[in-house]
């Protein structure tokens, strides 16, 4: 582009031609330092001037350009010197009266009506006349056929559309950021703590979605049909339900031994609501969503972060910061750091495999002391009615979860990761590999011993442990943030100064989220409104970590990307977490037979079987054989689901295939570059020589080139002492105009 100083000196030596032919100004007037100019050449024109002038100036770029816009003037000049249409300059000749216009106007007609706008929103133009030139080209559009006024109507509708459509989007999207929960909040927590800490807090959020999606179905489809059709409860409340979720809350909507088995109608209506059906097609509906929901923020995030390998690569910082160290040759110092002896190599490899010895020694000691403890339970409360003794359990896991991560966090001082991403992904794998394993011992004793005790309502037990599980963990944390990491901050900063202030432990906290919602997922069949607790400790426990994070912790030491930990917490989890709920809830659902006087599902030999009787009871409708064929040959079918695997499994492979070609095909390319310019380098050596090898040969060359760099020197000279008169005489003319 042409910078302002250029374009006002070709402008004001224009704008002193006059529009007659006899009145030419001398070149004296416009160009006081100009050449003289032979003989022979006869006198040139004003714009012949203002060309030759414009070719004196600057690079072969800047020629280039201002020869085109010399061009430009010498066109309008000479329109309006011989246009019978424009006699003098005070009355100029619009754009699309001229033939250039004319062709301009054609081009534009068969255009749609974004890109005749995009057509001449780029003309150089001012905005008077883009907006000639725009309804010049409507009014010749509208001369056409009555076709093609139709085919130009319906464009510019489909135009208006899309962009309300865009416009409408935006807000939209601007709408749900500004009232999104905590925007302003994790704004500040990422701007202290970095996206390390920012993370934790965003899956949290990401959770309490998850939940509030979940009551919300379960209140609508479950618990309001219940309420039109339940009993008084005739318990009395003590307060001490809300610790041991018995008592009162036994016989309320909370558990399933409340629901009833029968058909739901309202008054004489023939409308019924099944409640069998109901309670499988209700939560298998959330958790469908929340399948579907983890695959999709899986892939989205996997795409994100991973699927470029050479994005996050520390190569930029390698090139940048590796001079500063005089570092010239790095492939020799990592050839350098690979030679240890034996016993070093031994020595790092200990430090890694006794931490690993060490934690799953302690992971298996804490799952057979849980089973036992669990079985040691069954039979202490058959001999002791104190209702706090149902809190044992639950107090005795908790300690164990609060507890062994912290010991798990202190065996990083013996391996000391290089960077803190693997020492978050080792904890990470470590505290699941614990509290999913606790989870399963007590699946294993709930489905296996108390379903099969003989219970009077074993679905409602299992309901009540696992809220007071839920409950004594939130309990646990809120004493974990308001205690043990107030103490910690104490000692750092008061005794024992050289600990300072503690970091945020990412991999613990995450897992103490994943670990609560695995037992969300698992109970809301046993008790449908568990989301709504979960939901109530999230939110509290959002403001708690905050509160804590600020006044207890301090930033990360190292700052480090951690845009990828959000797919890794997903990826946890979907499996091992959520891939084990749904393995407990189908052998509860196909195998166990219910308890025979509470629940939905009273009296019948498993809980899928309401739904066998309900396909029977369709094949006796001929306006639902449908539904019966896609039971028999979608649903019920083995052949189809191991058909839906198999094709589950080759896309994954060819995308699998695919990301690895985008790897190779991108170190690939790396590798041209690199050899590309190692060819650059050897062909400018080559060149650099042969210059060498003439200018020895031929001195005489040398000597012409310094001739030739001395004149052009007092040119530029020239130019640079030309370009302040012609700015002065401009501001001079503008001054007169004013007078």
């Amino acid at each position: 582009m042409l910078s302002d100083d250029w374009v006002n000196e070709i402008v004001v030596e224009v704008e002193n031609v006059p529009s007659g032919a006899e009145s030419r100004p001398s070149s004296n007037q416009i160009f006081p330092e100009r050449t003289r100019v032979k003989p022979g050449l006869g006198r040139r024109s004003p714009t012949e001037r203002v060309e030759s002038q414009v070719f004196r100036r600057g690079s072969d770029t800047k020629h280039h350009q201002l020869l085109q816009l010399s061009t430009a003037l010498k066109e309008s000049m000479s329109q309006t010197h011989h246009s019978p249409e424009c006699p003098g300059i005070d009355t100029p000749c619009t754009s699309h009266e001229t033939a250039q216009g004319q062709k301009l106007i054609a081009s534009l007609i068969p255009m749609t009506s974004r890109d005749r706008i995009k057509a001449i929103r780029n003309q150089p133009r001012t905005m008077e006349e883009k907006r000639k030139l725009r309804k010049v080209v409507d009014k010749e559009k509208s001369k056409q056929g009555p076709r093609a006024l139709e085919v130009a109507c319906c464009a510019r509708c489909l135009h208006t559309f899309s962009l309300v459509y865009q416009r409408s989007k935006n807000s939209v999207s601007e709408l749900l950021n500004t009232t999104s929960l905590w925007q302003k909040t994790l704004k500040v927590i990422g701007g202290k703590f970095g996206t390390s800490v920012l993370s934790y807090f965003s899956f949290l959020r990401w959770l309490l979605k998850f939940n509030i999606f979940s009551f919300i179905v379960n209140f609508s489809f479950l618990v309001i049909p219940q309420l039109m059709v339940a009993q008084k409860n005739t318990l009395q409340f003590t307060g001490l339900e809300f610790f041991t979720g018995a008592g009162y809350f036994r016989d309320t909507v909370m558990y399933y031994g409340f629901y009833t088995n029968s058909t739901i109608r309202h008054g004489s209506s023939r409308l019924a609501y099944n409640m069998q059906l109901a309670y499988l097609f209700t939560i298998g509906a959330c958790l469908v969503t929340c399948f579907f929901s983890l695959l999709f923020s899986m892939a989205k995030y996997f795409r994100n972060n991973f699927i470029n390998p050479h994005i996050y690569s520390r190569g930029i910082a390698k090139l940048i910061f590796c001079w500063d160290f005089t570092v010239e040759n790095l492939s020799e110092i990592r050839l350098e750091n690979t030679k240890l002896t034996f016993h070093q190599q031994l020595t790092r490899l200990s430090a890694h495999v006794e931490p690993w010895l060490v934690s799953t020694g302690m992971a298996i000691a804490c799952c057979v002391a849980v089973y036992y403890l669990a079985e040691y339970n069954s039979e202490f409360l058959k001999t002791h009615q104190n209702p706090g003794a149902v809190l044992l359990l639950p107090f005795l896991v908790s300690c164990i979860n609060l507890a062994v991560p912290r010991l798990y966090s202190m065996l990083r001082l013996v391996e000391r990761y290089e960077l803190p991403r693997h020492e978050v992904y080792i904890l990470l794998i470590r505290n699941i590999f614990l509290k999913i394993s606790i989870i399963g011992i007590l699946c294993y004793y709930w489905l296996n011993i108390v379903a099969l005790s003989g219970e009077e309502c074993w679905e409602t037990l299992i309901g009540q442990e696992i809220y007071r599980l839920l409950l004594m963990d939130f309990v646990f944390s809120l004493a974990d943030s308001f205690l043990g990491e107030f103490l910690r901050r104490i000692i750092g900063k008061r005794f024992i100064t050289s600990l300072g202030l503690q970091e945020f432990d990412i991999a613990r906290n995450v897992l103490e989220l994943i670990y609560a919602q695995t037992l969300v997922w698992i109970g809301m069949f046993f008790c449908p409104l568990l989301p709504f607790i979960q939901m109530i400790t999230l939110f509290t426990m959002f403001y708690v970590k905050n509160i804590s994070l600020i006044v207890n912790f301090q930033p990360p030491s190292k700052a480090w990307r951690a845009s990828q930990m959000i797919t890794v917490f997903i990826l946890l989890l979907f499996f091992p977490s959520f891939t084990g709920v749904l393995c407990t809830l189908a052998i509860t659902i196909w195998r166990l037979k219910p308890s025979a006087d509470c629940g939905p599902f009273r009296g019948l030999p498993s809980f899928i079987y309401s739904v066998y009787r309900w396909i029977d009871t369709l094949s006796g409708r001929p306006g639902y054989q449908w539904v019966v064929w896609i039971y028999h040959n979608l649903i019920g079918s083995v052949h189809f689901f191991f058909i839906l695997t198999l094709i589950v499994l080759i896309i994954t492979y060819l995308y699998w295939q695919i990301t690895e070609g985008r790897k190779i095909m991108i170190r690939l390319l790396h590798e041209q570059i690199i050899n590309e310019g190692k060819d650059k380098m050897f062909l400018i050596e080559k060149l650099i020589k042969l210059q060498d090898m003439e200018k020895r040969a031929n001195p005489s060359t040398l000597i012409l080139e310094r001739r030739e760099v001395e004149q052009q020197v007092p040119l530029h000279l020239g130019e640079q002492a030309a370009a302040p008169d012609l700015r002065f005489r401009r501001s001079f003319q503008e001054d007169n105009q004013k007078v």
